[in-house]
């Protein structure tokens, strides 16, 4: 069932809650793909309702991001929720989230200082906010996010801690096409050549880890072999960072250990990719 206003869909919830149910909530910017699909699935055995939030933010888009160029299709996507037996897809429009006179935000600090936050500043901002509305509209017993985007994952686990909210953080695992290109929404920009360079990503990543199995604990020399992969491939623009960062604080590492995550940014061609690996 799809439903576009927040009071229907609060209604909806208080009547499913009164019945002993419990609640799953999957929070997404639509364009759904398998990486989704995979946060319905861990929803749906866990829970007796799923819903699916398809909202894209704006407040979590930066002045010269791809807001106005974000793939959307809520057909396709309404599609993909109904073959997978979700109970119900919540589709506000930007008006219903942020009326007139909107001026109340969420933030996280510290988590959200270094990696993706560096450079997209108000970032993180928009995505505590959107995620704490929608915990508000939806009362979810349990939310679920990927892993992909671990920064966002780790935050919002935060927020929740730090604002006693009553939701467990579920965090799935990322979900990677068969050559390793992990599944983004974006990797719709990507032309068939700049998508083979893309690949440099996930191959970085796991010759880190094979460096890291070997021995190599020095961060510096296991980046530098990262940097130097990934340059060597066409229609990479800009390497943003690559990080080796403790999985808890985010913070960089001094010294490589079982359990720090490597996490990067790189543009290939106009298409800003993220990934990471767990040690």
């Amino acid at each position: 069932m799809l439903i576009k206003s927040i009071k229907e869909m609060k209604e909806i919830i208080k009547e499913e809650k009164a019945k002993g149910k419990n609640v799953g909530l999957v929070p997404t910017m639509g364009y759904l793909h398998k990486g989704h699909v995979s946060l319905i699935r861990c929803s749906k055995k866990e829970n007796d309702i799923t819903v699916v939030s398809i909202f894209v933010n704006p407040i979590q888009f930066g002045k010269n991001e791809d807001l106005d160029k974000y793939p959307r299709d809520i057909n396709r996507d309404f599609y993909f929720c109904k073959e997978e037996g979700v109970d119900y897809v919540f589709y506000p429009s930007y008006k219903e989230m942020y009326p007139e006179g909107y001026s109340t935000y969420v933030e996280v600090e510290g988590l959200t200082e270094g990696l993706c936050g560096a450079f997209r500043p108000g970032h993180f901002r928009g995505v505590t906010t959107v995620v704490n509305k929608l915990f508000n509209i939806v009362n979810p017993d349990r939310a679920y996010f990927g892993k992909k985007d671990y920064q966002q994952f780790k935050v919002i686990q935060k927020m929740v801690k730090d604002l006693n909210m009553d939701v467990e953080v579920v965090g799935c695992p990322l979900i990677r096409e068969e050559d390793g290109l992990a599944l983004s929404s974006r990797n719709k920009y990507l032309s068939s050549e700049q998508r083979k360079s893309a690949l440099s990503l996930s191959k970085a990543l796991f010759h880190a880890k094979k460096l890291f199995e070997k021995g190599e604990t020095n961060p510096e020399k296991i980046k530098k072999e990262m940097e130097k992969l990934i340059s060597s491939y066409p229609y990479v623009k800009d390497i943003q960072y690559i990080e080796i960062i403790h999985p808890e604080t985010l913070k960089p590492k001094e010294k490589v250990e079982k359990g720090d995550v490597i996490a990067l940014a790189v543009y290939v061609g106009d298409t800003r990719l993220i990934d990471n690996i767990k040690l």
